[in-house]
């Protein structure tokens, strides 16, 4: 490992406490390293703003920024365990490329607000994307209602037959939920837009910073103010972020639960894709929904590091080295969710529906609820229709799966799915899901 920039005469280094200190930091950093170069080039261009750096100087560090990021994203700079951390990594970079102007870049801030900015930069990033994708998957979604508006399959609550349904409404009900998940994804993109940079170690710095000028560099609509308030942010955002993560995860969820379920055997409503199943390693006449599995994984998996992150958060005002433990589980769930995103159109897309199987699955009992209402429009007080029909459902005339669609005229039913306001609702989403102007590089 490369001299720590907090290197001092006194200090002393001790490899196993320097690797335990480390931990995996420099790995999670890859995932931030180039939202940190495009920080440090804002904070010298605001530098030379305030005279404090020369404009050359400040050109010169933006240059070697900008070759650093090409060169790591082109894999040829490896951000590995000679560096403590990616920040540290910037500062030897551009010591070893420009020297003593290297040296001057790390003034007015404190790789506190280096890494709050670095962080919000990712997850601002990572809910941009999550919005796209959720607004994907509700299109997919919606496609496959337009295509089975009118198609029978049995409802279900508590998993027992209910009352006649379609695939229409089964599907609606997924298109409206991500583009729900989409809106909230992007509300939480707008509390996060506040930029920390200038703050340093949480009590300012005795230089007139530019914070407003370097904020608005980064495309950030307004600052954190309060600097001990910025440094307290640290882990409360992250939390927020995975719990609109978490929606959208919920949502892929219950599809996924779906999918695996009703491409069972015992209801063969759904044939899955052959990219989403798996064969068995001992049973040849197996094909498993792997796929579908999985995404229902992702839900409990970005639960589990929203745990992870409230429990780091049990500590006082100012900076804590335990904040360090934060990163992990927000990057590892907002990859989970990003991954499972990319997977769902093509899943919904590519599903077989068994229309056959679905409609013999409506027995004639599901009726019942049609009946009963039926009974009560005409007159009879709701509990003694609900009685009567109990009491003769072997006996509820000849209906058809039809006719039961087309009675549910209730906004939103099957008779009414209301799928032009669903897409308006999608339509009017799309446009703030794109990452808004004062964002965009």
């Amino acid at each position: 490992m490369n001299t720590p920039v907090w290197m001092k005469d006194d200090s002393t280094l001790d490899e196993r406490t320097m690797r335990f200190m480390a931990g995996e930091d420099v790995l999670l950093d890859r995932h931030l390293f180039v939202h940190d170069i495009r920080a440090t080039a804002a904070h010298a261009r605001g530098l030379a703003e305030i005279g404090l750096l020369l404009a050359a100087d400040a050109e010169a560090i933006e240059s070697a920024l900008d070759g650093l990021r090409v060169s790591f994203l082109a894999g040829e700079f490896v951000l590995d365990d000679r560096y403590e951390d990616g920040h540290s990594a910037i500062e030897s970079f551009l010591v070893e490329r420009l020297g003593e102007t290297g040296r001057r870049v790390h003034l007015g801030r404190s790789r506190n607000d280096q890494v709050l900015v670095a962080l919000r930069l990712f997850m601002r990033e990572a809910l941009t994307e999550s919005a796209a994708l959720a607004l994907d998957a509700a299109d997919a979604a919606l496609e496959r209602a337009r295509d089975t508006e009118t198609l029978p399959m049995p409802g279900y609550t508590h998993t027992q037959r209910a009352v006649p349904s379609s695939v229409g409404l089964w599907m609606a009900s997924f298109a409206e939920s991500f583009a729900e998940d989409a809106d909230l994804l992007i509300a939480t993109r707008g509390w996060i837009d506040a930029c920390p940079l200038g703050t340093a170690a949480g009590y300012g710095v005795n230089l007139p910073l530019p914070r407003h000028s370097v904020g608005a560099a980064l495309g950030f609509s307004r600052l954190l103010i309060n600097p001990m308030h910025a440094q307290a942010t640290r882990g409360k955002a992250e939390v927020q972020v995975l719990a609109a993560l978490w929606q959208f995860a919920q949502t892929i969820r219950r599809l996924a639960w779906d999918l695996t379920l009703f491409s069972t055997a015992e209801f063969g409503f759904v044939t899955l894709p052959p990219s989403g199943t798996t064969g068995s390693s001992i049973m040849p006449n197996k094909r498993n929904p792997d796929l579908s599995e999985l995404l229902r994984a992702v839900a409990p998996t970005i639960a589990g590091c929203q745990a992870e992150l409230q429990q780091v958060l049990a500590l006082p005002s100012g900076y804590h080295r335990d904040l360090q433990a934060t990163k992990g589980p927000l990057i590892r769930a907002c990859l989970a969710a990003t991954r499972a995103g990319e997977i769902v159109p093509g899943l919904l897309r590519g599903t077989l529906i068994h229309a056959d199987r679905m409609r013999a699955a409506i027995d004639p009992t599901m009726y019942a609820t049609d009946a009963a209402v039926e009974l009560a429009a005409a007159g009879t007080p709701f509990r003694d229709a609900y009685q009567q029909v109990a009491r003769r459902l072997d006996d509820l005339g000849d209906r058809t799966p039809e006719q039961s669609l087309d009675a549910r005229v209730s906004p939103g039913a099957t008779a009414d799915l209301m799928l032009d306001q669903i897409q308006a609702r999608i339509d009017r989403v799309r446009p703030a899901a794109a990452p808004p102007e004062h964002q965009q590089d």
